[in-house]
């Protein structure tokens, strides 16, 4: 495409309007704009949408676009617990619509299960929902409106660009370093802008796979306090990281909304997430749980209490750490000597492409061959992104096809 002056020039417009013209233009996702190389027009081939028609399924030879770890004894446990269901003398309870947030033993199973998270609270302050996902739409809905500043990463997880974007929330980019948000470039925004909310996942960041110190928590949180901001605390995968520092609950529990689920360490189909909530802010939550779904449907919750009482999803997080560890360590070696970057128990890893390579481009070439990534563009707040991919590493059955698949994207790439 032509640079904003040369558009501005060739139809006789001012700077400014063709400036907002491409801002529109890469919103919608006709265009991408990269660093020092211009803007281009992206090729539409069906992967984008509400439900992208990117590679038939049978064709496929893996989906490292989206982390959905299973093992394989999960679907005859899944047989099992189903059975135990529908043998229990309580199954009409099942028909039965539960409380907004879940019912009160089903909350003090999920509190006791936090404990292992860091977090001691009590049962009342723990509120189900559909998944993470629908927890921080919950959030967003209940302690936000349109207009609102939410400061968050400059590459951050897509879900929270979704819920803003149809909320009509202003997101705001904070430089993101090794150690995890920028808490300089962080108060530097608070000071020029009124930032309703601060949106972060300090342990295992998505896609960047950085975990923040305990000393930068307290940093954040003494910056939150400062501008009398709220925090969302993201914690979809810190279980795969058991000794970072404590949760940010754990350190400001006065202004923390604490966010997570089990789809990663249970299974991604089965939308059972949790918020911890101040008790300042419960009452808005429920009534907005209220007003939208309600909560997790009781199958759903019946399902999930009943692996957590079994110790079942503490085997399976046993067994999803190890699991990412030994596919976090292929990766490394088969892109070493390249610009990728992830944490070493990590689902995913981010890997920059070299000089001259479009990300769009290699996501079109690794289709070709059955092979489904995400690009940084997913991920960015800023309008250009770097040209990058974020791989998942759970999305395919066994180390072996895993390994393959990872040493095809390889050869594409410069040696």
């Amino acid at each position: 495409m032509p640079t904003h002056r040369e558009l501005a020039r060739d139809h006789g417009i001012a700077l400014a309007t063709a400036t907002r013209v491409y801002t529109e233009l890469a919103e919608a996702g006709l265009v991408v704009g990269e660093p020092g190389r211009g803007t281009f027009v992206r090729e539409q081939f069906g992967y984008d949408g509400v439900e992208p028609q990117r590679v038939a399924h049978g064709n496929r030879v893996a989906d490292l676009a989206f982390n959905q770890p299973l093992d394989p004894g999960q679907a005859d446990d899944l047989r099992d617990r189903l059975r135990e269901l529908a043998a229990t003398g309580d199954i009409e309870t099942l028909l039965v619509q539960h409380p907004p947030g879940g019912r009160s033993t089903d909350r003090a199973v999920v509190a006791t299960h936090l404990l292992d998270a860091g977090i001691d609270v009590a049962p009342e302050n723990v509120l189900l929902t559909g998944g993470a996902q629908h927890g921080l739409d919950t959030v967003l809905r209940a302690l936000a409106r349109p207009g609102d500043v939410i400061a968050v990463d400059e590459l951050t997880y897509p879900g929270i660009k979704l819920i803003a974007d149809v909320q009509g929330i202003e997101l705001a980019a904070v430089r993101h370093t090794d150690r995890g948000m920028s808490l300089g470039s962080l108060e530097k925004l608070c000071r020029e802008r009124s930032v309703k909310a601060v949106y972060t996942m300090p342990t295992l960041h998505n896609p960047l796979g950085s975990v923040m110190g305990a000393d930068d928590r307290s940093r954040m949180a003494a910056v939150a306090r400062r501008y009398d901001t709220f925090l969302i605390e993201d914690a979809t995968y810190a279980f795969l990281a058991p000794d970072a520092p404590a949760p940010l609950y754990a350190v400001a529990p006065e202004r923390t909304v604490y966010v997570a689920s089990l789809s990663k360490n249970l299974a991604t189909g089965l939308r059972f997430g949790f918020l911890v909530a101040p008790t300042a802010h419960r009452h808005r939550l429920v009534r907005t749980l209220k007003a939208s779904s309600w909560g997790t449907p009781p199958i759903i919750a019946a399902l999930a209490v009943a692996w957590l009482r079994s110790g079942a999803i503490t085997r399976w997080t046993h067994q999803r750490r190890i699991d990412a560890r030994s596919r976090q360590h292929v990766a490394a070696r088969v892109f070493s000597g390249l610009d990728y970057r992830a944490h070493p128990a990590a689902y995913f890893g981010w890997l920059r492409l070299p000089s001259g390579i479009r990300a769009v481009q290699m996501e079109r070439t690794l289709a070709a061959q059955g092979i489904l990534v995400s690009t940084a563009d997913e991920f960015s707040v800023r309008p250009h992104p770097p040209a990058a991919l974020r791989i998942s590493l759970s999305g395919t059955p066994t180390l072996a096809t895993l390994e393959r698949v990872l040493e095809t994207i390889r050869t594409e790439l410069p040696p």
